[in-house]
């Protein structure tokens, strides 16, 4: 790398390439440069794109479990009663391979033209955005659809407000809302969540006139608030099931375990902080057991409990892996508690008092995304007012 960049610095013949090398030789390895004597850098071996890895190995339990799912799933759904393991994880990284790559490939391209365009370095933001896309889709999502949702939301929601560190709403996010409103006979849960074609050209075929919506969707599609959930294969899905993510669902949120060994991780390493994520889960909780409490037929999503609430849909793995975004989270500690405690009341509201809508997670999200910088404008403007107040009595004190 140090003997090739004579070529991308500047009257090299790679020039226009510059941004492209930096963003390669960054990712490799460590820069050697550094903020002088007396500047206000901070000096730390962990700079952003460390950061991302580390994200992106909390991801990988949930990412492996989406590929073991996506393949038991399908096992189910063609009626077979043997499920060897590899056979199950390669139709799973076969199936999701195209939208990993799909996701990538136009978000880097759009983020590395844009580098260029402005001559400056590429960010590594989409490290993580370009992972958590495709884990929040389903695995049978069309990747022109993908594509599309991917373009809008680096261009729209991030590139547009300045890069990484400068956007106002999680760009995953935004994706899956995009694809939510344009398509969302492909989003809203009541349609099959589940891949029933071979996956690049591997494994079994399921029956043409097979169907499954995702847990959630059965609920709010049922007019019998005692409802049976079931699996691919017919059977009642049990809460241990639940817990493990052996449900239909978009690739890397069924597995509420996964999710917390990842947010474990992410808390040991300091990525995230512990009041977002204990403040989503106060905030459901509560909100989830007034719904539960006040049960309506007119509502089915209200009869689940607050644990069911985080058993299905994507509420756990939003509250540890998009409310956490140190971009579009609120700063301040006491906006952090308020932050995350809306973010749960709204996501249970969203998903209980709205049957078209049965998943809240993502819209009570990008809503907070909007309203953080209020919050912690509101919050320093409280402590102001009240250091003044302090000031005024010690001087009438005196």
């Amino acid at each position: 790398m140090d003997n090739a960049r004579p070529h991308f610095e500047k009257g090299g013949r790679l020039e226009m390439f510059h941004s492209v090398y930096e963003g390669m030789d960054t990712f490799l390895f460590t820069p050697r440069e550094t903020g002088g004597i007396g500047t206000v850098h901070i000096h730390d071996a962990m700079d952003s794109k460390r950061t991302m890895i580390l994200v992106v190995l909390a991801l990988m339990p949930c990412f492996f479990f989406g590929m073991y799912n996506t393949g038991y799933q399908h096992w189910l759904a063609c009626g077979l009663s043997e499920f060897p393991f590899w056979s199950l994880m390669w139709y799973g990284f076969l199936a999701v391979l195209p939208l990993v790559l799909t996701t990538y490939i136009t978000g880097l391209t759009i983020e590395f033209a844009s580098a260029q365009i402005k001559g400056e370095e590429i960010q590594e933001g989409f490290l993580v955005s370009g992972l958590l896309i495709p884990m929040i889709l389903p695995v049978d999502t069309p990747l022109w659809m993908a594509a599309v949702a991917t373009a809008f939301a680096v261009i729209f929601a991030k590139e547009v407000f300045g890069g990484t560190g400068y956007n106002i709403f999680n760009v995953a996010l935004v994706a899956r809302a995009f694809l939510f409103f344009a398509y969302p006979a492909n989003m809203s849960g009541d349609n099959a969540f589940v891949p029933v074609g071979k996956a690049l050209g591997y494994g079994p075929v399921a029956p043409d006139a097979y169907s499954c919506a995702t847990p959630l969707g059965q609920i709010a599609t049922s007019t019998d608030p005692a409802t049976t959930l079931v699996g691919a294969d017919g059977t009642p899905i049990s809460a241990w099931d639940a817990f493990l993510g052996l449900i239909p669902g978009s690739f890397g949120e069924t597995s509420l375990l996964c999710i917390l060994i990842g947010g474990a991780f992410l808390l040991l390493m300091r990525i995230i902080d512990w009041r977002i994520v204990i403040s989503v889960f106060l905030g459901a909780v509560i909100m989830g057991s007034v719904t539960h409490h006040f049960a309506t037929p007119l509502y089915p999503n209200s009869y689940l409990t607050p644990l069911d609430q985080f058993l299905y849909g994507g509420l756990a793995f939003a509250a540890v892996f998009m409310a956490t975004d140190p971009v579009t989270a609120a700063r301040t500690n006491t906006g952090k508690w308020i932050y995350g405690a809306l973010i749960g009341v709204i996501a249970i509201l969203i998903r209980t008092y709205n049957n078209g809508y049965p998943e809240g997670a993502m819209l009570a999200v990008l809503l907070m995304n909007a309203f953080a910088p209020l919050i912690d404008w509101c919050v320093v403007q409280a402590n102001i007012r009240r250091r003044l107040r302090r000031k005024a009595q010690s001087k009438i004190s005196c």
